[in-house]
């Protein structure tokens, strides 16, 4: 059985201001697998970003707290590595992308200077063999003419261009991981189809475990395996791919997949935008943070946050309508036909095995 690289549990993270501390991450918890992709979506403000930058500890010291949970690489707890030893997995051993190519890239050195920066800190390669796996590097994202795209800057490149040098420097060292933090927004959409396929084709060859933050749900089904929805800080919902998309549990979940388009002209419905805004996260209280926009909340909602709930073995929800007290009639129908098809799909599968 293929082990998690990377476990992430019970995470919280919050940052001193004036007024105290502010959470942004209540509880966080997920699992990557070697070559598998695991996309993190939600609204901005969400937590994903803050998530993903804890992870290679990016996050300014001076005014982060980490109260409690742990971020197991490997079976080792990455939060209490030392400086050192952080260093030497980052960019090493997981790596990420950023959205702007142009706040990641230095405009005033060479871009091979750039890829070599890594190699000739996290590996033994002399100077000439650095040149040379950096240059494979550009061929292998698709830079034409890649030896003489070497001696280039970054403004003489496009900004898709520019997103597959900072693919390059991120994998340049074979990472287990690739953080990808929104990395196709600043791009058009001929561009974000390249640079997912680019992706995909790379993980498909070096067999990398890749965290996808994003809020577009389209770049999700096309690269995402399981996905964690976030909301407020929290993981509200995760699953694999077709129960996030095809069994949503949560009302949040369902808000997200109704304000989607939907090219299938078979299934074509009007979008239904998600009403309200996200909660100030210095003023939560102590129900569930999406009872003010959430279309079938009960009392309990807004005195109790709930605790999560497993609809299957890869499927969980953090929802009031799961909790078995809840009366039938409050029950969505997309929610009631979600979990019997995921009662059908477990079925099938005890058949299968049995």
């Amino acid at each position: 059985m293929n082990q998690n690289i990377l476990e992430v549990d019970n995470l919280h993270v919050s940052f001193k201001t004036r007024n105290g501390a502010v959470p942004a991450v209540r509880g966080v918890s997920f699992s990557l697998k070697k070559g598998e992709t695991l996309a993190i979506v939600g609204e901005s403000g969400s937590g994903k970003s803050v998530t993903a930058k804890s992870i290679m500890q990016l996050l300014p010291k001076q005014n982060t707290v980490i109260p409690e949970g742990t971020i197991r690489y490997e079976g080792k707890d990455m939060l209490k590595f030392s400086n050192k030893e952080i260093q030497s997995v980052r960019g090493s051993d997981i790596s990420m992308v950023f959205q702007d190519p142009m706040t990641s890239l230095n405009p005033t050195m060479k871009i091979g200077k750039q890829i070599m920066e890594g190699l000739s800190r996290h590996t033994q390669l002399t100077k000439k063999q650095a040149r040379q796996r950096a240059k494979e590097m550009l061929e292998l994202v698709g830079i034409p003419n890649p030896e003489t795209r070497l001696d280039a800057y970054p403004h003489q490149f496009s900004g898709g261009m520019r997103q597959r040098v900072v693919i390059a420097i991120a994998l340049a060292c074979n990472p287990k991981i690739l953080i990808a933090d929104e990395p196709t927004t600043a791009l058009d959409v001929t561009i974000q189809a390249q640079i997912l396929r680019l992706m995909r084709n790379l993980q498909e060859k070096m067999d990398t475990g890749i965290i996808l933050i994003t809020h577009d749900l389209g770049v999700v089904a096309n690269m995402a395996d399981r996905v964690a929805v976030m909301y407020a800080g929290e993981v509200v919902e995760q699953g694999t791919l077709d129960e996030i998309f095809y069994r949503p549990q949560h009302p949040y979940t369902l808000g997200l997949l109704r304000s989607m388009p939907n090219l299938d002209a078979s299934r074509a419905q009007p979008l239904i935008p998600i009403p309200g805004s996200p909660p100030d996260p210095s003023a939560l209280g102590t129900g569930c943070p999406f009872a003010a926009r959430c279309p079938y909340t009960m009392k309990v909602c807004h005195d109790y946050n709930p605790g999560a709930v497993a609809i299957s073995e890869s499927q969980a929800v953090r929802c009031w309508l799961q909790d078995e007290r809840t009366p039938p009639e409050h029950i969505p129908a997309e929610i009631k036909e979600g979990r019997r098809s995921t009662e059908e799909a477990a079925a099938d599968a005890e058949g299968v095995t049995a």
